[in-house]
Parts: structure tokens; C-alpha cells; sequence
């Protein structure tokens, strides 16, 4: 069963580089753009977060709410959840294979491509669909650092 997912994107995203792109489409994921005064009530949803408990199966049967930004843009788009999400992160052991490169601001280790949080994240959560990484570039260099644990 697939994960109700919804994905709301900065303004400033690229949608050139964005690694979602390729999933404009699909039934399952909403697409919004976090600008104006854009709200979103985030009570029920999983929102992932680096400091939060990691994805369990008992989280299985919540949607999942996905903030598509760079690290340094990311509290703006926080600042437009309202409501009670719940916080949960990935495994700590998950590296990205996307090729970062940013000269103004430091990623966290475990920061991830949009793409690859939302495999993983759907993946824990019971909703393992290889298919979400169709159109990415460094699927196959991801699923190889996966954690044999995660694959």
C-alpha cells in the first residue's frame, strides 16, 4: 500500500536539479509550493526531522509530509506547518550518493536528497517502491550505501 505522501516545495527549489521532479504525477504525492501565505496543518503527519526518534513501524499507516529545500531554507517552510506533526528522522547510517556542494552552508552528514529521504522514509514505514527512484541519477550509488540492514 502506498504512503499518502505530501511534498511542499520552497519557491526557490530548482526544479531543474530538484531530484522529485521525475514524480510530478503520481496519485500518491501531493505537490505544493510553500509561498504567499501558505499554511499547512501538519497534525498526523510524519515530518522527518534530524533530532527526532527514527521511523519505526509503528508509525505504518501515517502520512508522511516531505520539506523540499536546501538545510538553510528549511525554517521557512517549518514556519508554515501548523497544527501537531510528529517528528521522526532516518537511521543515522544512511549517506547520500547525491553530489553536494554548497560553498555558503554546511549539510548535515546525514542530510539526504528530497528523492532519497522519501524512498527511505516510505520504505520504513512499510511502502518499499523502488519505483520512486526511477528518475534519479545516483539511484543505483544510493542503494549501494545503504546499510545491508536497509536494503
Amino acid at each position: 500500500m502506498s504512503v499518502r505522501t505530501v511534498v511542499i516545495r520552497h519557491p526557490n527549489e530548482n526544479l531543474a536539479k530538484c531530484s522529485l521532479t521525475p514524480l510530478h504525477g503520481r496519485p500518491e504525492i501531493t505537490f505544493l509550493v510553500g509561498e504567499g501565505d501558505m499554511r499547512f496543518d501538519a497534525t498526523g503527519y510524519i515530518v522527518l526531522a534530524v533530532d527526532a526518534p527514527v521511523i519505526s513501524p509503528a508509525d505504518a499507516g501515517m502520512p508522511l509530509l516531505l520539506l523540499d529545500t536546501t538545510w538553510a531554507l528549511l525554517p521557512k517552510l517549518m514556519n508554515r506547518l501548523t497544527g501537531t506533526p510528529v517528528y521522526r528522522s532516518l537511521p543515522d547510517a544512511v549517506r547520500t550518493a547525491y553530489p553536494r556542494v554548497s560553498k555558503m552552508h554546511k549539510d548535515p552528514a546525514a542530510g539526504l536528497a528530497s528523492v532519497e529521504a522519501l524512498y527511505l522514509a516510505r520504505k520504513l514505514l512499510g511502502d518499499d517502491d523502488l519505483s520512486l527512484l526511477d528518475g534519479y541519477y545516483w539511484k543505483d550509488a544510493f542503494l549501494e550505501k545503504l546499510p545491508p540492514s536497509l536494503r
